[in-house]
């Protein structure tokens, strides 16, 4: 239990000094709950030791102990709310800011439901319950020690018996933690599942309606959804017999207290205002301690949260060791580039440079190894073998964000933010201002529509931008690449699949966005290709032919069989 308190005090991050505030709070309220026995000591004193009655003394001590209780808990309360709502959004900024340092392999093995449910439901547990949590087991244990230390100066005796209890009830907490320490983790993952399955149904519910699988495909989460409630019902049945052995073991001390004051009373060494105060004691002395196990009871599935939450910083990160880097010149040159995807070899000793302000256009059967060869410039992984050099640097050698200052990349499948088309455009530099996203959006020829909109730039897109057509997205995605100005432009089948209307638009957009740049291009077109300074000719991980367009027709090989509409031949298409 006390394990997992302390990864909780670790967790609060940059609060944790609040946290420590609320904690020293909660016991300051423990002291001042605890002057309401004193209190009550003096009045049994007064009313039936014999003492001389006096109302003030027992009223001002009462008034300080409900004030100042009552002023702690309101600070410990906001301190532990505060504590929580923060440390939570610190860990979903980290988590942010971490992942744009991950390989994109992470990706693949973590789909984006569970990166989902941990930034969601994971952190929430964490940020409704877990700083309340290690307050209250805290002040719970503090608050019935604080009032044991009254019983010790009552009658040390009965005191002793208290904190007694104190301990065997900690033990049996300890051991219902034990007792529970899978199942705890077991709800947490069915959770993090049972989102995955449900955005997953989400995004997917085009296709599953288009084949009429409504039914069918939704038994994965309603099967999710059952075991979760499994899981659930499973946490509860494992905690009910401890919760059930907690309540035992505190009624069995307050029973050994009433008997032992009792006992005392009548062997005559306990007077009988003692005697009376310690049975009024008996049932008051745990209440804290109680509450403060029955939240305990959460404490593993906290911790597993936590855990959940941390193993993103169990990820190796691609920017360890680089350095700001401001190079002059924007070639780039792969040397003897060996990667592949676990078993799979996608490049197989790969050696060619591009030129500064050429144009490179990467062409090739499905799964070549384009794509790959594109996103290993722009570091989203890391070769196995062989260096890529950028401006003569190894790219390993840039801090991420000054290599990605270099290059713009404009993908085939668009992505644009739930947010206005000004803000989606300044993406590519947030510092720009509204006369430079225009002028940006002119070369891009997409001014137009975008006045046309009835709220102009500041029309809120949906969430991926679904809003728009096809060609509408990939022309603010180019505004975005040009308004950026990198020297270096990745273009992965920008135009592979845009409506004719929309391609000569397209086109000069592409041309304003690469005009005195070193371009990178995947194409499937003939028209886009012909022009490139030198055409590279990937199949099986191996560059299959290089030159231009005119060199590549007048040798045989799968350039001149494209040329010669053999597709079929080759599984690729240019025109």
């Amino acid at each position: 239990m006390f394990g997992i308190l302390k990864k909780i005090f670790a967790f609060a991050g940059g609060k944790r000094g609040l946290l420590k505030k609320a904690m020293g709070v909660s016991l300051l309220g423990a002291l001042f709950a605890s002057l309401q026995f004193l209190a009550l000591m003096l009045a049994m004193d007064m009313v039936v030791g014999g003492a001389k009655l006096s109302v003030w003394p027992v009223a001002c001590i009462m008034l300080v102990s409900i004030l100042g209780h009552i002023a702690c808990a309101y600070y410990s309360t906001n301190a532990e709310t505060d504590t929580g709502y923060h440390m939570a959004a610190e860990k979903r900024v980290h988590i942010g800011d971490r992942l744009r340092y991950i390989p994109m392999g992470y990706f693949n093995d973590n789909s984006l439901g569970n990166i989902t449910a941990v930034v969601t439901t994971t952190l929430g547990d964490v940020e409704n319950t877990a700083a309340r949590c290690l307050v209250m087991v805290i002040g719970g244990f503090l608050n019935t020690l604080a009032l044991c230390l009254m019983l010790l100066f009552a009658d040390w005796r009965l005191g002793l018996i208290a904190i007694a209890g104190i301990l065997c009830y900690l033990a049996v907490t300890e051991l219902s933690q034990n007792a529970t320490s899978k199942t705890g983790p077991a709800r947490q993952y069915i959770q993090e599942t049972l989102v995955e399955k449900v955005l997953e149904y989400a995004q997917g519910m085009g296709v599953v309606k288009s084949y009429g699988l409504e039914k069918d495909s939704g038994q994965a989460v309603y099967n999710t959804v059952d075991e979760s409630c499994q899981k659930a019902l499973a946490l509860v049945r494992s905690i009910t017999p401890w919760s059930g052995i907690r309540q035992i073991t505190v009624r069995i001390f307050s029973v050994a207290i009433v008997v032992a004051a009792l006992t005392f009373y009548a062997g005559g060494t306990l007077p009988l205002a003692r005697c009376l105060l310690m049975l009024i004691a008996s049932f008051l002395i745990y209440a804290e301690l109680e509450s403060a196990g029955n939240m305990s009871d959460q404490l593993q599935m906290l911790g597993a949260a936590m855990d959940k939450a941390n193993s993103i910083d169990d990820t190796p990160t691609m920017d360890i060791d680089g350095q700001e880097i401001a190079p002059s010149h924007a070639f780039v040159e792969f040397q003897d580039v060996h990667f592949a995807y676990g078993d799979r070899r996608i490049l197989d000793g790969i050696s060619f440079t591009i030129p500064e302000k050429t144009t490179t256009a990467v062409v090739g059967p499905s799964g070549g190894g384009k794509t790959t060869l594109c996103n290993l410039i722009a570091r989203f992984w890391d070769v196995d073998g062989g260096k890529i050099l950028v401006a003569g640097h190894d790219v390993r050698e840039y801090k991420l964000d000054s290599l990605m200052k270099n290059i713009s990349m404009v993908f085939q499948n668009v992505y644009l933010f739930n947010d206005t088309i000004e803000n989606n455009i300044k993406f590519g530099r947030p510092s720009a201002t509204h006369e430079q996203v225009m002028d940006a959006a002119k070369q891009a020829c997409c001014h137009d529509f975008i006045t046309a909109l009835p709220d102009g730039y500041d029309t809120v897109l949906g969430e991926g931008g679904g809003t728009l057509s096809g060609g509408e997205k990939q022309r603010i995605s180019i505004a975005r690449a040009i308004i950026k100005d990198a020297p270096m432009i990745i273009l992965d089948e920008a135009t592979a699949s845009v409506d004719p209307e929309n391609e000569a638009e397209l086109q000069a957009a592409i041309q304003a966005l690469t005009h005195n740049k070193t371009i990178i291009m995947i194409a499937h077109r003939l028209k886009t290709v012909k022009d490139a300074d030198q055409i590279l000719v990937l199949d099986g991980g191996h560059i299959a032919q290089r030159g231009t367009h005119a060199e590549l027709l007048e040798q045989t090989g799968l350039y001149a069989d494209f040329i010669g509409l053999r597709q079929e031949a080759v599984g690729w298409k240019l025109a």
